[in-house]
């Protein structure tokens, strides 16, 4: 009997695996990896880069920080790849209409309605991550696009092959242009670019300046 009583005692003192103590267990590679991104953005947004610590992202992921810290040795490395990570996994439409005007009508409208959310939260970023690295927002997005060509090129090559434009005669600055300037007007005013402004930007600006006399279509 008092073994019995014993035994029970035993049982009811031992500590009863939680929620928490299981995803530690079972989260592995590239799994695990995109709990701690995933945990780190989700962090960010909610108290901004000046707040956000490796504590408090362990603590959101129910990790150590030491795992934090075997692959992103400071918050800076740790705050980029969040970024990239949710740029990888929300990426941007690319549309194929069949001709170049609707395609950056369409490209800029997905841009305007998937990255409109975060431009506060990304001037609030590159300030603080310029405070405590020196990068400045041009630099940030360079590392975070990296050295290959950026998804949306895909349009202008397709326009390119079917004769709409010359790549050879278009400076990159004006391919760019249409992107920075929404870029712009979502930083500026912290609310979607009219479709108005859209298409002034594709028809009044981009438009002349690929198709004009020193960026004619090929023969």
């Amino acid at each position: 009997m008092q073994v019995s009583l014993i035994l029970e005692c035993v049982a009811s003192e031992q500590t009863v695996p939680t929620a928490s103590d299981a995803i530690k267990r079972r989260r592995r590679g590239a799994e695990l990896e995109h709990a701690l991104l995933t945990a780190a953005w989700e962090e960010l947004a909610e108290v901004g880069f000046a707040k956000l610590t490796m504590e408090s992202v362990a603590d959101r992921a129910q990790t150590g920080v030491a795992v934090l810290y075997r692959r992103w040795p400071n918050k800076n490395d740790l705050v980029l790849a969040a970024i990239r990570h949710y740029g990888d996994t929300h990426p941007i439409v690319i549309p194929d209409t069949g001709n170049l005007r609707d395609d950056m009508l369409a490209l800029l409208e997905n841009l305007n309605a998937g990255r409109t959310e975060i431009a506060t939260l990304m001037g609030a970023t590159f300030a603080g991550l310029r405070d405590s690295t020196g990068l400045a927002p041009q630099d940030v997005r360079r590392i975070l696009r990296g050295e290959g060509p950026w998804r949306g090129d895909a349009v202008f090559r397709r326009a390119h092959d079917r004769g709409e434009i010359d790549l050879a005669r278009i400076p990159r600055d004006v391919l760019e242009l249409p992107f920075q300037l929404v870029r712009h007007d979502i930083l500026m005013t912290l609310r979607p670019v009219s479709p108005e402004r859209i298409h002034s930007i594709v028809d009044d600006i981009f438009w002349p300046l690929v198709t004009g006399p020193n960026a004619s279509a090929r023969d």
